[in-house]
This record gives structure tokens, sequence and C-alpha cells, in this order.
């Protein structure tokens, strides 16, 4: 592994910022349900903190692989591409939904296509220094 390390080119920057967004959202609406499971009236007062505690656990995956992009980090990629294609499943669901859901559903499927062609750009590929199949080193 080299020393040199490229600068960070701005897509990079974005994508970090990208998924550091999608960890920011689902840790704060975890920190949320866990809150109104405790302190709150839910249905299921279990299933409501469980919940929180599992939005708060998948919300520290974007965010360490934010963290790896600003570090321009390889091993960062792959949480960031799973997040954001995760994150398309409940875009789908929003919009297929009525009423005031729709517009998130957009913004969330925004947020994801746009975080998945920042991590998959040629120049961040290049930053994190990943070759393609085949590839050899030089």
């Amino acid at each position: 592994m080299s020393t040199d390390r490229t600068p960070r080119p701005a897509r990079l920057t974005a994508a970090a910022a990208v998924s550091g967004l999608e960890g920011l959202a689902l840790a704060g609406y975890g920190v949320y349900m866990l809150v109104m499971g405790l302190l709150g009236r839910p249905d299921s007062p279990t299933q409501a903190e469980m919940g929180g505690v599992t939005l708060i656990a998948l919300g520290a995956i974007p965010l360490f692989a934010a963290r790896g992009l600003l570090a321009q980090r390889s091993w960062s990629r792959g949480p960031a591409l799973i997040t954001h294609l995760m994150a398309l499943i409940p875009a789908y669901t929003l919009l297929k939904s009525s009423g005031g859901l729709i517009p998130l559903g957009i913004v969330v499927a925004a947020v994801a296509v746009t975080g998945l062609v920042l991590v998959v750009n040629p120049a961040t590929t290049e930053a994190l220094d990943i070759r393609g199949p085949g590839a050899r080193d030089a």
C-alpha cells in the first residue's frame, strides 16, 4: 500500500457527505423510535425499542463508510454501495404509497441514486485505489 495518496476529489467528498447524511437520518430516526418506545405510548413498546436500536446500529454502517471515504480507504466503498442500494427499497415503498409519503420517497430515492453515482464514479474509484477485475499492479 503506497503512502502517495491522490488528492481527494470533490466527488469522493460528496459521496462521503451523502453516506453520512443517510447514516445520520437512520440513527436519528432510531433515536426517535427508541425514545418513543421508552417514554411514549406505542402499540408495542418492545417493538419500538428494538426497532430504534436496530436503526441506530444500521445508521452506524454508512457513518463508518463516510469516515472511510473521507480517509480514502478502499474498504469503505462496499458498505456505502450496500447502504445506497438498500435505501432504494424504502424509497420504492414510499413511492408506492399515497399522500404525503410520496415526496419523502422521491427524496430518499434521489439521495440513494446520487450516492450510488458518486461511489461508482471513476474519479472516486481511482482515489480509493480500486482496480477492476483483471487489472495488474504496475
